[in-house]
């Protein structure tokens, strides 16, 4: 293999160290404010090498990698950990974290995204839960959360012990829809005595998740009670 030639200046002049930079500006910080996207390429390299040299940021060193390729990250994928630390301020255990990350990075780019299963029916979505939730001593509120095609994004468990309990009211129960964008909802949760058959209290509290579910734009498509071996859907027996 042909060895890759360097394109940085040894004495270039130093940047602030992290430490140094206003808090909004510090690459953790920003990630956890403002997500990762929010990162340029030398910010989330300089995460992944964590600290810098005595007298250059871990930004000022990321950089640095990144001349290596005049910017290129898909060229940087090829890279040995040997070649990293030619870089000064990269020991082994960073160029190996870079290796791995970069590699990380290839396989997901390359792997085919699974195609997530779309919920139709009320046993569909009935067979997401029931082997989860019809042994359980205490009533369970969970959640599937859909996209516009109706197919399934995640489950989410809201709390245990009822619906009644003030930990599903509304602002717990769709507040993990709201954060993945979900276009509706399936409000699921399990009777312990075996019989799913709807309560007054489940009745009237789902009307008023329905409710909530409208102000917030995201559709209750359901509410499926789970019991031992059965369930009930309040969509198919129009009780939404």
């Amino acid at each position: 293999m042909y060895e890759k030639k360097f394109n940085y200046e040894k004495k270039a002049s130093y940047g602030p160290f992290v430490k140094e930079l206003p808090e909004s500006e510090r690459p953790r910080e920003k990630i956890m404010a403002k997500g990762v996207g929010s990162l340029s390429n030398a910010e989330l390299l300089a995460v992944l090498i964590s600290s810098g040299t005595e007298k250059e940021s871990a930004i000022t060193v990321a950089s640095r990698i990144l001349a290596m390729e005049s910017g290129s990250l898909q060229s940087l994928s090829d890279y040995h950990p040997e070649e990293f630390m030619k870089i000064p301020g990269i020991g082994v255990a960073k160029a190996c974290t870079l290796a791995a990350a970069l590699e990380l990075g290839r396989r997901v780019a390359s792997s085919p995204r699974p195609k997530s299963p779309k919920i139709e029916t009320p046993a569909q979505a009935a067979a997401l839960f029931m082997e989860e939730l019809r042994y359980l001593k205490k009533e369970t509120f969970m959640t599937a959360l859909l996209n516009v095609k109706g197919e399934l994004i995640q489950k989410d468990s809201v709390s245990v012990g009822g619906l009644s309990s003030s930990s599903a009211m509304p602002r717990e129960v769709f507040a993990c829809a709201v954060r993945r964008g979900a276009g509706s909802v399936i409000l699921v949760h399990n009777h312990p005595s075996g019989d799913p058959s709807p309560s007054e209290a489940d009745i009237r509290i789902t009307k008023q998740l329905v409710s909530a579910g409208e102000v917030l734009g995201i559709t209750v498509s359901d509410h499926i009670i789970i019991g031992d071996g059965r369930y009930f859907s309040m969509a198919a027996e129009k009780l939404l």
